[in-house]
């Protein structure tokens, strides 16, 4: 069987995470930016509003507004009672509440809902997964990762993050990913066989500290760059 929605949990993330999950700079927000795996997430549409360049990919596009926004309503109430059940897995700092936590997710998603359409006719939204891309070499300045790569590594192999960052690496001069922990809160246990096997490409390897942490002990970012 095919990708179907009824395998979507839709949850998405603000610009202003964007902006500190990354680390990103005003220098930064002005370059050609691929977005991975981005969901429902409003960096996007707010960043075109900014006059930004965004491409997002992600196989949740293949379906229409109206699909993804019905999709967001079956699930938003298991997704809200599951961060109850794990809240002390979480800081509760810039996001104070669960209360809070829901405002902002449904906030970022509605942005994007309705930009949606708009942006995929526009060529914004792209319906395509990891780790294959239908761009060109170094089309793209920085190719960002968020909470997919490592975050998912209990269901994704070594073999499949290294050849997905590759291929990120092949489109873009710059790759940032975001987090480095697991579901669970441990470190990925792929962050070492990638790094070696991407320094022995030839490429510079750096883990740096972000001013963002929401999953507890999830304040680092992964950044890969052409020498």
């Amino acid at each position: 069987m095919g990708f179907t929605l009824a395998k979507v949990v839709p949850w998405g993330r603000s610009y202003d995470e964007y902006v500190r999950m990354f680390s990103l700079t005003e220098a930064d927000l002005g370059l050609r930016i691929l977005g991975c795996g981005d969901g429902p997430a409003s960096f996007n549409a707010e960043l075109t509003q900014r006059g930004g360049t965004i491409v997002s990919i992600d196989p949740v596009y293949v379906f229409d507004a109206e699909q993804i926004k019905n999709r967001i309503s079956d699930t938003y109430d298991t997704v809200m009672s599951q961060m109850v059940k794990n809240q002390s897995d979480y800081v509760w700092e810039a996001i104070p509440s669960i209360e809070r936590l829901g405002s902002l997710r449904m906030s970022a998603m509605e942005i994007f809902l309705a930009d949606f359409e708009a942006g995929k006719q526009e060529g914004r939204y792209i319906p395509e997964e990891l780790p294959s891309l239908p761009f060109a070499d170094e089309e793209f300045d920085i190719a960002l990762s968020s909470h997919f790569l490592f975050l998912y590594s209990a269901h994704l192999s070594a073999a499949f993050h290294l050849q997905a960052l590759r291929e990120m690496l092949r489109v873009s001069c710059e790759v940032r990913v975001f987090p480095l922990l697991m579901l669970d809160g441990t470190p990925s246990p792929h962050l070492a066989f990638v790094s070696e096997s991407l320094a022995g490409d030839g490429f510079e390897i750096e883990v740096k500290r972000v001013a963002y942490e929401f999953q507890r002990g999830g304040n680092e970012m992964l950044v890969i760059k052409h020498l």
